[in-house]
Order: structure tokens, then sequence, then C-alpha cells
């Protein structure tokens, strides 16, 4: 046990750059598809955290009615839920879309809801759809307090102190060409001035509404039920935006309004289980559907029309776009998951194989001790697990900080509400699970491959691969043409065919994962999803393929090294210098990067076209045609950058040493 826990001891410390990029390369691969695909956990439990603190309707009900809600209409649609044994929480008032004068001198589309529970005495409590107060004046005044949503992108705002009048025969004329196409009899208007004298409210204070957390925009009513919130997208194109909105007290509406054409209530209805809505689950979708048609049902008269129009939280854009948005980044995740894990247990496996190779003589040496296969093999298999452990730790706070980064992101294009503690463990146990098994699965083929080997054999160095002529020498006219170094370099590239392909392979999928990244880049800038979120998180994942790509290349490259010690030092010898040894190998770098580009090219292509079928948008033909360019550029620059950090390994080798190893 001793003597196996020596070779134990010396595995570790002599192949301490083995065992940090597996480390690495396990950090980067489980720490992106932890952090990215946990982000829309994180998203959707804050959502659901919000939802449920802020009281936010789950219906809003708007009565086309000329009287509006009776008391017996409320309580009608009420009675509705409680056959389900759920009672709801409600509220009225109204809301309308017009052009307000400002102080400025300015028009603007303004949303003024009418509230009957208004909040008094400067108390800013709202009964539902509860919001953040930013800014409040605590000034007395005379006038009707009116609070003013937030400036934002699009919502140019309100000053506090600000004084603003509402015409209500101006009102009334603006809702009548909405729903009539037609402005009022110039006599009608003239009876409605008179009866109806304007009325002038004070800004008191500014809010964030929880239904109007969107920062690029929020649809306006103007456009009635034409408005269609789409699922992707930004949902706003070719769309009217309000412009400002205001929360007064409906006690200001003149009582001669009452029977004219002002719209005469809405109905606010949450329901007590704030935990059925679990972000816009399957569940609450149906139930939601269901007591749609209830309340429509229930307000249709004999003639077969209903009084009602029942809006719910799918037809909000604000939150039910953030959930969109939120799926589309699953969507991205789950794919370039399986890309990642790929690349991951292929340079594994090709780390692990070598490890044995190079200590064939130590593997003889333990079975003559009488070690029994079992333990020669696990020793290996410690070596890997170990590095894939301490990689998996590590994966495990970048992917909660990379979540969280994510979630902070989208307050480029949210109001987004307090981040919930919830880390969602599925992916990195997914990920970390599946890697853990193809590490262990490439361990023992390589580890059951040796034992098949009897041990005088294995004490053998493995002879080297035998040289052939490769293809290109039967090509007279171009290989003739090649320098010395060159065709050196060629026959070396074909040589060693499972390195070849094993790099080949991996700098197709790590650029793949790069073009995948500009592509959904290229869609935010340049295509129909407009999203600073996912612009962002489009650069997070450039930025983590790019990573893959240097820890692929440089794997690949220093296991390259360590095979051909006993060569570069032969070379250097001859008197090589050292740019001159450093070429032979960056040459070989290059051609297998080049050559795993032009792979990639349709592997992007295959992944890129399962990305834009999952999220609903985009097409490959789409794409700029630069991204495509700019693509290849990332890869070679992470090439470049891995040859400058392996020149010093070259240059290093220790010439007496190297060529002490036995033929």
């Amino acid at each position: 046990m001793k003597t196996y826990l020596k070779t134990l001891g010396r595995m570790f410390s002599k192949h301490v750059t083995r065992f940090i990029s597996i480390i690495f390369i396990v950090l980067i691969s489980v720490g992106f598809s932890a952090g990215v695909g946990s982000s829309t956990d994180k998203i959707q439990h804050s959502l659901s955290d919000y939802y449920a603190e802020r009281k936010v309707p789950d219906f809003i009900v708007k009565s086309s009615a000329d009287d509006g809600f009776s008391e017996e209409d409320v309580q009608t649609i009420l009675d509705l839920f409680s056959e389900d044994e759920i009672a709801p929480e409600h509220d009225t008032g109204m809301s309308v879309d017009v052009n307000l004068d400002y102080p400025d001198g300015k028009s603007r589309l303004t949303r003024i809801y009418f509230l009957d529970s208004f909040p008094e005495d400067n108390s800013k409590e709202f009964k539902l759809n509860i919001p953040d107060v930013i800014s409040s004046s605590d000034e007395p005044t005379d006038l009707p307090e009116a609070f003013a949503e937030r400036a934002n992108k699009t919502i140019e705002g309100v000053d506090l102190g600000a004084e603003i009048e509402l015409d209500f025969a101006d009102i009334l004329n603006q809702l009548s060409v909405q729903d009539t196409g037609e402005e009022l009899d110039e006599s009608m208007l003239n009876i409605i001035s008179m009866l109806a004298k304007p009325v002038t409210v004070k800004v008191t204070a500014t809010l964030q509404s929880p239904l109007t957390i969107a920062l690029d925009g929020e649809p306006s009513y103007v456009n009635g039920e034409d408005v269609e919130l789409p699922e992707t997208g930004s949902g706003l194109d070719g769309l009217v935006t309000v412009d400002n909105i205001l929360y007064v007290s409906s006690d200001i509406i003149p009582s001669v309004m009452g029977n004219v054409l002002l719209p005469s209530g809405d109905l606010y209805i949450a329901v007590c289980d704030r935990d059925m809505f679990s972000s816009f689950s399957r569940g609450y979708e149906k139930y939601i559907d269901e007591m749609s048609e209830k309340i429509t049902a229930a307000m249709t008269g004999e003639d077969g029309v209903s009084t009602v129009r029942v809006i719910t939280l799918y037809d909000n854009f604000s939150l039910y776009s953030l959930y969109s948005y939120s799926e589309k980044v699953a969507a991205i995740s789950w794919v370039l998951v399986v890309a990642f894990i790929f690349v991951t247990a292929l340079v594994v496996f090709s780390n692990i194989s070598r490890l044995m190779e190079e200590e064939r003589g130590q593997v003889a040496c333990l079975r003559t001790l009488g070690y029994s296969p079992f333990k020669i093999i696990f020793k290996y298999a410690l070596f890997a697990m170990i590095a894939t452990g301490i990689g998996g730790v590590g994966s495990y706070f970048v992917g909660m900080g990379l979540s969280s980064l994510i979630y902070y992101i989208f307050n480029f294009s949210y109001a987004m509400p307090a981040m919930s503690a919830y880390f969602a463990m599925n992916f990195y146990y997914i990920v970390f699970g599946i890697i853990v098994v193809a590490i262990l699965c490439a361990t023992l083929f390589s580890g059951i491959k040796m034992m098949l080997q009897q041990p005088a054999e294995l004490l053998r160095p493995k002879p080297p691969k035998a040289g052939k002529k490769v293809i290109f020498e039967h090509m007279p006219f171009l290989w003739n043409r090649l320098s010395f170094k060159y065709k050196s370099t060629v026959r070396n590239v074909l040589r060693y065919k499972s390195r070849f392909f094993m790099t080949v392979i991996a700098v197709a999928v790590s650029m793949a994962l790069v073009m995948a990244g500009l592509a959904i880049l290229d869609l935010c800038l340049f295509g129909t999803l407009k999203s600073p979120s996912i612009v962002a998180i489009a650069v997070v994942i450039i930025i983590f393929a790019g990573m893959l790509t240097a820890t692929v290349i440089y794997t690949m490259t220093n296991i390259n090294i360590s095979e051909r010690n006993r060569e570069l030092a032969t070379l250097m010898v001859l008197g090589y210098h050292d740019g001159e040894v450093c070429g032979y190998i960056h040459r070989e770098i290059y051609i297998d990067t080049l050559i795993g580009i032009i792979f990639g090219y349709p592997l992007a292509a295959l992944l890129i076209g399962l990305v834009f079928t999952l999220i609903g948008l985009g097409t490959l033909g789409g794409i700029s045609w630069f991204m495509w360019v700019i693509a290849p550029f990332v890869v070679v620059l992470f090439s470049l950058l891995v040859t400058l950090l392996l020149r010093r390994r070259i240059v290093k080798i220790d010439m007496n040493e190297s060529l002490k190893a036995i033929e």
C-alpha cells in the first residue's frame, strides 16, 4: 500500500498541467451549463414571488355596457370564483388611453387609471397591484393627488409637483373616436364642457407598477382588441405605446359623466391562491382559460353578445414577455449544453488515455508486484475524479455567479423584481453527472485495454507509429513545391490520426458554439429579437465558447508536446533555433485549427438551426454575412493565445532528459 500511495502522489506531482486542464474544462462546461440553465428558474421564481407579494391581479374585466358594472354584476362574477372555493380579492376602477397636454406644452399619449380605492392621506397603500414608491412629496395640496409611473426608456415620466389638467370633454371625444371612429357632435361637446369642468391634479408620487416593468415600451389600449402581445420578439413593432401613465381617484370624475360615453369601470380580480401562478404554469393557464370563459358566458345577454372583455396576465406585455424571454434562455442553454458536454468528454478522454499510455512502465511494475487490475485502474480514475470534483465544486460557484449576472443583465430590458435566492440544481446535477460518467467510462476503457496486455509488453515503450506516404505525396505538383519543414508538418499532422481527429472535432464544436453565440447576437442587433438582455447573454456564450476553444487547443497541444519531447529535443541538438522548434508545433496547431474551422461551419449551421427552431425566431439565411467571417477569427485569436502560452513549455524542454528515453 505504501508503494501504491507513493506512485499515486508522484502521478499528481508529475502531471500537474494535465490535472489543471481537466479542472479548468470541467469548470467552464459545468459552470456555463449550470449558470445559463438555472437563470431561467431564477427569473421565474423571482417573478412568482413578485406576483404574490404585489398582489398582481389575474383578471382585469372591462365592461362595454352603457351603465357599466352594477353591484349585482360584480357579485355575479365573484360568485364564479367561490364555486371553485377560491375567494378572490378584488378592486374596481377604470382605465383609458388618451392624449393629455402637459405643463411643457407637449401632448403625450397617457394611460389614466381612475381607481375607486385610490390611496388617501399620502399612504400610497394600494389594495391590489402594489407598486414600489420611487419618490414622493408630503407637501400639503388643495388639488386632487395623482401618482405617475416612473420614467424609463419609453415612459417620459412626470416631475413631482407638476399640475396636469384633465379635460373630460376632450377625453370623451377621444374615446368616441377610438370606439366609433367619429368625433362627438359639437352640441354634445358644448353640453359636456358646461357640465363637466376640467379638473387639475397634482403629481405627488412616482411609482413602479408590477404591470409595467418592461422598459422597452407598453402597448396602448388605443389599438383596442387589435393589440396582440406575441410570445417572441419585442412585441412592440408597429404598436402604439404610451408615453406616460397616471393614477388618480375616480372621485374626480364629474357625476354627469356616468350617463355619457365614459367607460364606467374595470374589475380587478386577484385569486387568493398565489401559488397557482408559478410563472405561468400549465395548471395556471388552464385555470385562467376556464375562468375567462365562465366570466364571458356569465356576462352574455339574451342577444348572445357579451358585455365584458377579460384581460389576463397572458395579455400583459411586461410580465409575459419577461417569462417568454426566460424560456428562450432555457431553450438556448439546453442546445449548447450538449455541445459543451461533448467537447469536455472528448478532451478529458484524450487526457486520461494519454496519461495511462505515458505510465505504461508504472502499470507493468504494479501488475508485476501483484496489484489487481481494479487497483491500478482505480489510481487513474481517482486522478480524474479528484480533478473533476475540484472543477465541479468550482463550477457550482461559477454557475451561481453566472445566473446572478444573467439576472442582472435583464435589468437592461426590465425593472426586475428582487432576485430570488433560489438556484436550480437540475442543470448542475445533470451536466456534472454526465461528465463524471463519461470520465469514468473513458478511464475504464483505457484501463481495461491496457490490462489486456502482458507486463513484459507494457515495459517496452510503445513503438512510434510507422511513417508512410500521405495523400499529398501522391500529388507531385503540390508536394514538390513544399519545403522540408512543411513536408514534415503535413506528415506529422496526418500520422497520428486519432489525435488529429480529436483535435479537429473539438475545434469544430467550439467553432460552432462561437458561431451560435454570434448568430443570436445578430438576431438581436439586426433581426427580430429586440432584447438587450439576450444580447448580453449572447456575449456570455461567445466568451465561454472562446474559453472552451482555448482550453481544448491548449490541452490537445500539450498532449502533443508531451508525446514528442524526444523529437523536439533532437531538433534542438541539431541546432534549430527556438522559433523554428516552436514553429514545428505551431504549424500543426494552425493546420488542425483551420481544418476544425472548415468542419465547424456545417456543424454551426446545424446547431444554429436547432436553436432558432426552439426559440421560434430567426433563419440561417437571415444571419449577416460578416458573422460567418468573425467566428473563425475568434477561434484563431484563441489559437494564437495558446501558442504564446505554450512557447515557454517548448523552449524549456530538457534535452538531456528527453534524449535519455529508451527507443
